[in-house]
């Protein structure tokens, strides 16, 4: 099996339960990781365009995990941390990965890496700055990156 066949399989099987694992860390520092982890991903190119944005806003509208959380909390957290990369991009990766860590060793941990690897293969696309993004926010997280294959 390649290993994108690997990492779509890994993520749908997670995406599963994942309404059910969110749902059990509704507060605000696992909502902010999340919002935070997705516009990382989304700056995964080097900057967010509107579509992207806009498919963002689109993902957390229609995704059980995210449904449990206030909608316009989850926009508010999720452009707060988009300013600060269109700003800087060190400084919103920064304060992206502040957020992650928030959640650093906790069991909520596992869940924004795995809401985060939904969000990267809503497109279909899981490509190589993702890949990195990605461990880079588990690694904030305290998560080890193979546990997702990345």
């Amino acid at each position: 099996m390649s290993f994108w066949n690997k990492l779509k399989a890994n993520a749908a099987s997670i995406q599963k339960g994942l309404a059910d694992e969110v749902t059990k860390f509704k507060n605000d520092a696992f909502m902010h990781a999340v919002t935070a982890g997705c516009a990382m991903m989304a700056s995964a190119d080097g900057e967010i365009s509107s579509s992207e944005k806009q498919k963002m806003v689109g993902f957390i509208q229609n995704s059980d995990a995210l449904k449990v959380f206030d909608l316009q909390k989850v926009i508010a957290s999720f452009n707060a941390i988009v300013t600060k990369f269109e700003f800087d991009r060190t400084i919103g990766e920064g304060e992206a990965l502040a957020l992650v860590s928030k959640i650093k060793g906790k069991p909520e941990a596992r869940i924004v890496v795995a809401v985060v690897l939904a969000v990267a293969n809503a497109d279909g696309n899981f490509d190589p700055k993702e890949r990195e993004v990605a461990r880079k926010i588990a690694s904030a997280a305290a998560v080890d990156p193979a546990e997702f294959n990345i």
